[in-house]
């Protein structure tokens, strides 16, 4: 097939899991990308418009498939290009959604950008979503979109889009984390050491992270601290005094330079915590976690789903006031922890699984066409 991905924010795990796909599919595939530069909002209003132009620009082969992030105003793109792409099936891949991510306190929900997610979803013939937990939240508050408006709110299609709805989790190149000498895991830091590698930002709960760090420093507990991960201000006053407050403990700090210095980081790191409330899938901890690290994650969001039932009650916490307390019980197991092959749960996200996978998925999607056509749903 020759399949045609828009990613309209063209950064982090978007931007991971289209490329990584057109690398390893065995389609041809034709990437068209916006980088986040423009901010996602105005991707979500203005990249149909750019994509649209784009089509008609190109002398593109014939297309069996389109695949549009999130981002995209799937409704708007088809219109604009009614003439060139005539009839092409679309996937919606779901990276994250406007409708239950979380806000940060004190800003209002603009209720533009769900309802983009939501005709997005009625014009797509699929939708897929990257956990369970993803699908699930998102269906659970759909109604309520519709649902404020006093009439004509079709709530009938609704179950015909989570009749539509798959989950298929991010291909992730993990095979580019292996050390080029195992050994050198043997060569790390003999003091524990915790890793925080989510994004700094307040969805991923920053300050429930560090005070449970302080709390080990009240009971002289010896750890090492390596605090990685995407930041668009690396001044924010919560890392600056915890950076001023932990550096003696600190092994590194700050978004890694490259690739090298990711993978060494990872690998020096025993145990990796996550204290997020918002999480959709979870790259960084599964990244973490093929390197060697024994995950404690809240036992809510998509880590429920990365995590096999029989280790949740080790690796899964329930309150964040007891987090420190977990790390202690953690700290203090670390050596019959660190025999359980935690490598084994996630190796099946690495691309060389998930290839085919996703090929099998989209060819399902052109095979089955006519299923998700939007006048055929307004009839049934």
């Amino acid at each position: 097939m020759h399949i045609l991905w828009l990613d309209a924010f063209h950064g982090g795990s978007h931007a991971a899991v289209s490329q990584g796909f057109a690398r390893h599919s065995q389609h041809a595939v034709t990437l068209l990308t916006l980088s986040p530069a423009g901010g996602w909002r105005w991707r979500m209003r203005g990249a149909a418009i750019t994509f649209a132009r784009e089509v008609h620009r190109r002398s593109l082969p014939p297309v069996d498939l389109i695949v549009a992030t999130d981002m995209l105003d799937v409704a708007t793109f088809l219109g604009l290009t009614r003439d060139q792409l005539v009839n092409v099936p679309v996937a919606l891949y779901m990276h994250e959604n406007q409708l239950t991510y979380p806000l940060p306190p004190g800003r209002t929900r603009d209720l533009a950008f769900p309802w983009i997610n939501y005709t997005s979803a009625l014009a797509a013939d699929a939708i897929f979503f990257n956990s369970a937990f993803h699908r699930d939240s998102f269906f659970a508050a759909l109604p309520d979109l519709p649902g404020r408006y006093h009439d004509h709110q079709e709530r009938d299609l609704l179950d015909a889009l989570a009749a539509r709805a798959r989950v298929l989790p991010p291909g992730i190149d993990l095979a580019r984390l292996d050390m080029p000498d195992a050994s050198e895991r043997l060569s790390v830091h003999q003091t524990p050491t915790l890793l925080w590698n989510s994004r700094w930002e307040y969805d991923k709960g920053p300050e429930t992270f560090f005070a449970a760090l302080r709390e080990l420093k009240r009971r002289a507990i010896d750890f090492r601290v390596i605090v990685l991960g995407e930041h668009i201000n690396p001044r924010h006053p919560t890392f600056l005094a915890a950076r001023d407050e932990l550096e003696r403990y600190v092994l590194a700090w700050g978004y890694a330079p490259d690739l090298e210095t990711y993978r060494r980081l990872l690998h020096q790191a025993d145990i990796v915590v996550s204290t997020a409330i918002q999480e959709f899938f979870g790259i960084a901890v599964v990244e973490a976690i093929y390197c060697g690290c024994v995950p404690l994650l809240p036992d809510r969001l998509s880590y429920p789903e990365l995590i096999p039932s029989h280790l949740h009650p080790t690796c899964l916490y329930r309150d964040d006031d007891h987090l420190a307390d977990r790390l202690c019980e953690m700290i203090a197991m670390l050596p019959d922890l660190k025999r359980i092959d935690f490598r084994a749960i996630v190796v099946g996200y690495d691309w060389s699984c998930m290839a085919a996978r996703y090929d099998a998925a989209f060819a399902d999607v052109v095979t089955t066409r006519g299923y998700g056509d939007f006048a055929a749903k307004t009839h049934r």
